[in-house]
Parts: C-alpha cells; sequence; structure tokens
C-alpha cells in the first residue's frame, strides 16, 4: 500500500473513500469531521441524531455523498472516550477503518490523522500509529494456494492519502508516516517468517531472509556455520542441532549509526527453532502443530533490526539469532547428557523439549562479544508463560529497573503488554543438577520463571530482560487473545514494535 502526504481539506480530496472520525457522546461533529458533515448538508449529524451512530470503538457507519463530495463514500469510525483515547485507539480506528474501505473493494483511501488534532495526540506518534494500524491490517500471507477461495480477505487498497489542512504540522506527518511504514513493513517481514512453513523456512532460509533484510536497511550481516560455532565453544547450541540434517545458522546483524562510534550497542537475541519435536521428549502430535512459529523470536529480531536499521536513530544494536531445528535422529541428543556451554556452564538435559534456552545460553554468553549496554532476549520460551499470563500478555522477567520500566513503557506504548515476573535466585534449587552445574529443566512448577533462571547463567555483567512470548505469536481471534483490528489471522510479529519502540526511546 502506497503510503502519500498531503495539505489541503478532506472534503476536497479526490478518492473513492475518506475517512473521518468521531468520538464518543460528540453530537455535533467539529475539525474535519465537520467539514465533511457540512459538504454533506448534515448526513453526518442526521445518523447521529437517528442512534446509528454512537462514535464507540471500533463503529462504523459509510455514507454516499452522491456527488456533494469528489469521493464516492465517507467512512466515520467511533474512537471511544476522548478521555481513554490513546495511540492504541488509533491503530485500532485505522484498523476498523482500512478494513471496511477494502472489503467495499477501495483502491484510493484518503484518511484524517486520528487524535492528531481534537484528540491532542502528538501529530507523529498519531500519524505512525495511523499507518501501523492501516497496513498491519491489510497484512496477508502470500500462501502456495493453486485457487483462491471466496472467503479470502479482500484486496487492499493501492494508495493510503493522509490528508491534513494545517501545513505547519505536514513535516511532522511526513516523518510519523516513514516510521510508521518501515516498522509495519517489518513486522510484515516477521510475520511471513512465522507463517511459512518449516520445510521454506529452514535455519539457513532464515539467515538468507535476515540478510536480505539487512542489505535492505543498511546493515551488515555475518552468519556462523556450525563449525565457527564448534570453535568458539557453543556446545549448548550444537547439542540441539546434532540431530538435524538442515545445518544450524548463527545470524550477527549490526547497525552502528556514524555518530555513536564509542556507545556501547544495545544487543537483541531471537530465539530461532525453525521447528521444534520436542526431540526424544516428544511432544503430543496436537501440541507439535505450530511449532513452525518457534523461531518468532528470531523473527521478531530480524524485522526490529530491519525497521532500526531503516530508521537511522542513534543508538548501536546488535541482533543475534541462534537458528536451528529440533528433531530426532540417531545423532539427536537424549534426557541425562551433559554439555558444557561457551561459558563452562555445565548443563544436565533433563528435557529435550526444552531447547530454546539450550541455544539461547550460547548466544547469551557470545553477546558478552560486544559489551553491551543492555541485552534483551526474545522467546516463545514456556507453555507456563501462557497459563500465567495468556496470549495477549507477554511475560517480562529483569532485575534491573531502569530496563524494565523502559521495556514496560515501549510495550504499553504500542499495544503489545508485558507483564513483570519474579526472577529470583532462589528458583534455582529446582534446576540444580547432581551431575552439572544445572539441569535445563525444573519441572511444572513455575515453569517460565525456572527457565528464565537457567538464562541467568549464562548473562553477562550488564543489564538484561528475557521476553516470553509464547501463545502471542499467533493470532486466532479468539476472546483469549482481545481481538484487535489490526491483526489478521497467522502470525503476530509480536514484539517487533515492542523492541523498536524501547531502541528508539534510549
Amino acid at each position: 500500500m502506497n503510503i502519500v502526504v498531503q495539505q489541503g481539506g478532506i472534503q476536497s480530496v479526490d478518492a473513492d473513500t475518506v475517512i473521518v472520525n468521531l468520538f464518543q457522546g460528540v453530537t455535533h461533529p467539529g475539525g474535519a469531521t465537520g467539514a465533511v458533515d457540512r459538504a454533506l448538508n448534515g448526513a453526518i449529524t442526521e445518523v447521529i441524531a437517528g442512534g446509528d451512530l454512537k462514535g464507540k470503538p471500533g463503529e462504523t457507519v459509510v455514507l454516499y455523498p452522491r456527488g456533494a463530495m469528489p469521493a464516492q463514500r465517507v467512512i466515520v469510525v467511533g474512537l471511544g472516550r476522548a478521555d481513554k483515547f490513546d495511540l492504541e485507539g488509533v491503530r485500532e480506528a485505522s484498523g476498523g477503518a482500512i478494513k471496511q474501505a477494502a472489503k467495499l473493494g477501495a483502491k484510493n483511501v484518503a484518511t484524517i490523522i486520528h487524535g492528531g488534532g481534537i484528540g491532542g495526540l502528538d501529530v507523529t506518534a498519531a500519524t505512525q500509529a495511523v499507518v501501523e494500524g492501516s497496513m498491519l491490517a491489510m497484512y496477508k500471507y502470500d500462501a502456495p494456494r493453486r485457487k483462491k477461495d471466496e472467503d479470502d480477505d479482500p484486496e487492499p487498497p493501492e494508495t493510503l492519502t493522509l490528508v491534513e489542512f494545517d501545513q505547519s504540522k505536514l513535516e511532522a506527518i511526513r516523518a510519523g508516516a516513514q516510521a510508521g511504514q518501515a516498522i509495519a513493513e517489518s513486522v510484515y517481514l516477521a510475520r511471513t517468517l512465522s507463517n511459512q512453513p518449516s520445510n521454506v523456512a529452514t535455519p539457513s532460509a532464515i539467515a538468507e531472509a535476515a540478510q536480505k533484510a539487512a542489505a535492505e536497511a543498511g546493515l551488515r550481516c555475518d552468519l556462523l556455520d556450525e563449525a565457527q560455532m564448534r570453535d568458539l565453544g557453543m556446545n549448548a547450541l550444537l547439542a540441539v542441532t546434532q540431530g538435524a540434517t538442515q545445518p544450524a545458522q548463527f545470524i550477527i546483524m549490526k547497525y552502528k549509526p556514524p555518530q555513536a562510534q564509542t556507545r556501547r550497542p544495545v544487543v537483541l537475541v531471537g530465539k530461532g527453532v525453525a521447528f521444534d519435536t520436542g526431540g526424544y521428549s516428544l511432544k503430543p502430535p496436537n501440541s507439535m502443530l505450530g511449532m513452525k512459529g518457534d523461531m518468532s523470536g528470531a523473527s521478531a529480531v530480524i524485522g526490529a533490526m530491519r525497521a532500526i536499521g531503516l530508521l537511522k536513530g542513534d543508538v548501536p544494536v546488535v541482533g543475534l539469532v541462534p537458528t536451528v531445528e529440533n528433531v530426532i535422529s540417531a545423532t539427536a541428543y537424549k534426557p541425562n547428557d551433559v554439555f558444557i556451554a561457551k561459558n563452562g556452564v555445565s548443563i544436565e538435559i533433563i528435557s529435550t523439549d526444552a531447547e530454546g534456552r539450550m541455544i539461547l545460553a550460547d548466544a547469551l554468553c557470545y553477546a558478552d562479544e560486544f559489551n553491551p549496554a543492555a541485552v534483551v532476549d526474545v522467546a516463545t520460551l514456556t507453555g507456563g508463560k501462557v497459563v500465567a499470563l495468556g496470549k495477549r500478555t507477554n511475560g517480562l522477567f529483569c532485575d534491573d529497573e531502569a530496563l524494565r520500566e523502559a521495556l514496560l513503557a515501549a510495550g504499553k506504548s504500542v499495544g503489545e503488554p508485558l507483564w513483570p515476573l519474579p526472577l529470583d535466585s532462589a528458583y534455582d534449587r529446582q534446576i540444580k543438577s547432581e551431575v552439572a552445574d544445572i539441569k535445563n529443566s525444573g519441572g511444572r512448577s513455575a515453569s517460565s520463571v525456572t527457565a528464565a533462571r537457567f538464562l541467568a547463567h549464562f548473562v553477562g555483567d550488564w543489564p538484561w530482560a528475557h521476553l516470553d512470548i509464547a501463545g502471542s505469536e499467533f493470532y486466532s481471534g479468539d476472546p483469549e487473545q482481545t481481538p484487535r483490528s489490526y491483526m489478521t489471522k497467522g502470525a503476530t510479529g509480536s514484539t517487533v514494535r515492542t523492541l523498536v519502540e524501547f531502541v528508539r526511546k534510549q
């Protein structure tokens, strides 16, 4: 979808569909909506008076100008209560309105910036949210189908024009539009990587996608093969992949702005298990479905790095993505095996299905090579996180107050909420081993906490946060996930926007 910024009145724009808005409780619309109402001889006011438009969140009404305006149709989207309106409300309104426009076959859509006027939101941030909500709502995975189903989602509009009457706001709107488009396209990348079947998104293919994203965004991208990993002592990672025929890849993406040569980087680490059978600790058949998405931490980091490169901020960032397959074969690792990680910590294997923390262990050790200012890892790590927090809110494990608060604020701002969970060293009792330093599983009790404590044994002398995103990597629209207008069924690209927002605020 092509994004255009235009100065003028929305009522005069030459588009087949225009989008305006209404706060709940407003009976006589003002601003751009009022201008459209006047052009339509009070049609919006009449619909409000008739009770067909209340301005509730997600509500849309379609009006037909019949020559009173250049546009063929007007969509009025409800924003809810003005005192509750925020950037998430902007994304929700934008996603709902653009879906309605697409359903009507619109090709050229013009919209005002929801919240950028009467709503009182920062214009740049509101514009970014409009673009994100609109683009994310129109994402479709290009599945290999011979025939298109009649139930397929409608085609997205070709053009979205952001219209602003006040010329002094245009520069801020262009900045917001550029950021929104870069971020939304990077979420597209993450969604597509996670949606792809594992016979397509192999470790090598994920590495190729990272290299392509790096080239688009002006990043450096290096790859370590298994021989190089072995030389570095990454035995925990190599344990997981030793039964696979697909070779493991260790992806290193770097963004280094010229103005920050001496600044310590933020390091992002993403779990990249291209498919997880559970190994010899075999998953039940129904639990194995969806395990193509066990690399969603990896896709989030790759997507975030692409956006960070395109946005060209002041903070140097490194993305580390270990990617493997966890399968069964004669050479696969087994329960009771012992492996020594890069930092010398020995690990007894209790469950071969606790493989994500194994590859993250060596990746966290490798992060120390960059003398990081902070490290954030992202992983679909435990079912225990889903039991504790459900599928909408992600788990945050962090002992550093400044890092924890920054991540909480980032998640809240972009509509990807995080919730702090304990990282108490007392839980180490559950992963104490009789034959090694630690075990890779502490059992079902507090499983998300003991998984985080496992990772803590591979963290250096720097602030660190672990994000457990299990359950939020796919979206089905069920009530458990709190349906949102800008989500589409399938992979979500969860935490791409959180990571980008966190880095931009450093």
